[in-house]
Order: structure tokens, then sequence, then C-alpha cells
């Protein structure tokens, strides 16, 4: 699955002021809900604070991937932020976090979840990307830099 697939500009949102963990969740809750018929705000809420409850999805270097399974959602649902400022995320590093790529995913997706997930990690890994990401002016430009790695 690309990244092209799951995102397009409307689902990219720049420089989000959020003044708590939680507050950033409800954010990416109502931005994947709006974008989806398959399930409400509150389902991917619950579902994101659940996963978080089993451990941060902070990767470290300013990056987190929030992710969600939601009962009877049938496709991935896909969201890109850029904090305004980073944000405490408890991440591994200890490091708060200013780039997320949130998803809800469906209850049975298994393996394909888990690939897609490998996968951001990967792309998030470079160093190089993180940067131009927190340079880039604007959602276009933001999904440009997010889908031209062919994976």
């Amino acid at each position: 699955m690309l990244i092209s697939d799951l995102l397009g500009p409307e689902l990219i949102r720049c420089d989000v002021h959020a003044g708590s963990k939680k507050r950033l969740l409800e954010l990416i809750s109502e931005q994947l809900a709006s974008s989806s018929d398959e399930f409400s705000q509150r389902e991917i809420f619950e579902s994101l604070n659940a996963r978080e409850r089993l451990g941060s999805t902070g990767l470290g270097h300013g990056v987190a991937i929030p992710h969600g399974r939601v009962r009877g959602a049938q496709n991935v649902t896909a969201s890109f932020f850029r904090l305004a400022k980073p944000l405490p995320f408890d991440a591994v590093d200890g490091q708060p976090v200013d780039l997320l790529f949130a998803l809800a995913v469906p209850e049975d997706c298994g393996e394909d979840h888990l690939k897609l997930l490998a996968h951001i990690a990967e792309l998030f890994s470079d160093d190089d990307l993180l940067e131009e990401l927190r340079s880039a002016e604007g959602p276009g430009q933001l999904l440009t830099l997010l889908s031209r790695t062919p994976h």
C-alpha cells in the first residue's frame, strides 16, 4: 500500500496547536472520523487511547504513529499532522513529538496493518526526510515528500 493511496492534501494538517497528548488524540480522531463514514470520532479516540495505554506510539526523533483498530471498519484511514510546537508524547527517546502519521485500521487487518506500520516507521527513520517535512510549506508539499519514496 502506497502512502499516496492513503493520503490526500485534505488529510494533512499543518502547524496544529494542541496543548496536551489527549487533545492531540482528539484532533486526530476528529480528522480520521471526518474522512470516513465507517466509524465515529469517539470510536477512533477510544481505539487510539487503548493503543497508547499499551505503550506510546512515539518512535523517537519527534515522530509518532498513533494508530488503532476499529470494529466494523473495512478500510485503512490515515492522516498526517505537523504540530506548530512539539508536544510531550512519552516517546521512547523522551523527546517531544511534532510529526504524526495517524491510522485507523480494520479490527481484523492483521499482517497488512503490521506491514504498513513498518513501512511508515522506516520512512520516518530518514533524518533528511524529517528535516524536509518540518520545513515544508504546506499540505501539498508534505504530500509530495511523503509520497516520493516508493515502497
